[in-house]
């Protein structure tokens, strides 16, 4: 019988190494086939969050081979097994144990950005265009792959002022759709931080829904900022209304 060496990351907080265990192969088999494979046979306390199995709960986020992937959706035969299959827990998070992190720092986020707010009197009609163009935010499932690639988050710990391409993937979703009267582009700015993202396309490139997080939903969102706090008509507008300006 077919074998992978799957050498998984072992250890809790500060402190772990990775550590080599040889699984059998069967057809069909994904990497979170493998890491239960492990956790059944020779590692039962190996700590692995997961939740469906397929493909939309996004709870089994790891880096596999160094690219954040979800392990239920990342096929074996997909990857080079005359090597070690090298599975880590998410960088850009605190280590609980294991493959667990901690990844609390989102929901405290997300709180920040106001819910779906109506505007008076908006008579309750869209066009299918804009139907569709909110309905891919939608397709979210929070696995928090994007957060993890994100050089601004995993490279320099900017978590206290950057909110990260899931959130702006979700102030998209509420900023773009038609009857939503709440401006959100100030918490953008201010708080999000979305200056910061520099449009590397990296979080589109590890998204397991697709979602085309830079062209459909970043660089919409800086355009807004741009139109409130930087052109200059916009801002002598301001400046006669007696408005604050940024």
């Amino acid at each position: 019988m077919a074998e992978a060496t799957m050498r998984i990351f072992r250890g809790e907080g500060e402190t772990g190494k990775h550590v080599d265990y040889v699984v059998p192969l069967v057809p069909g088999m994904v990497v979170l086939d493998a890491v239960h494979s492990v956790q059944a046979h020779q590692a039962p306390d190996l700590a692995v969050r997961w939740n469906c199995k397929a493909g939309k709960c996004g709870s089994c986020s790891a880096e596999v081979n160094g690219r954040p992937r979800l392990m239920c959706k990342t096929r074996m035969d997909d990857l080079p097994l005359d090597q070690p299959v090298t599975i880590s827990p998410l960088k850009t998070f605190p280590l609980i144990k294991d493959l667990a992190t901690d990844v609390s720092w989102n929901y405290r986020v997300n709180k920040k950005i106001p819910p779906f707010q109506p505007r008076p009197g908006v008579e309750w009609k869209m066009y299918q265009r804009d139907v569709d163009r909110v309905q891919e935010f939608r397709k979210c499932i929070e696995c928090f792959l994007c957060q993890d690639v994100c050089h601004v988050l995993r490279d320099h710990g900017k978590k206290d002022d950057f909110g990260g391409p899931r959130f702006f993937v979700r102030t998209a979703s509420l900023e773009m759709h038609p009857l939503d009267g709440a401006d959100r582009v100030p918490l953008l700015k201010k708080t999000l931080g979305i200056g910061f993202c520099n449009i590397t396309k990296c979080c589109t490139e590890v998204c397991p829904e697709e979602i085309h997080i830079t062209d459909n939903a970043i660089i919409p969102l800086k355009e807004r900022v741009v139109d409130e706090f930087y052109d200059p008509l916009a801002k002598l507008w301001r400046k006669i209304r007696g408005a604050k300006t940024a």
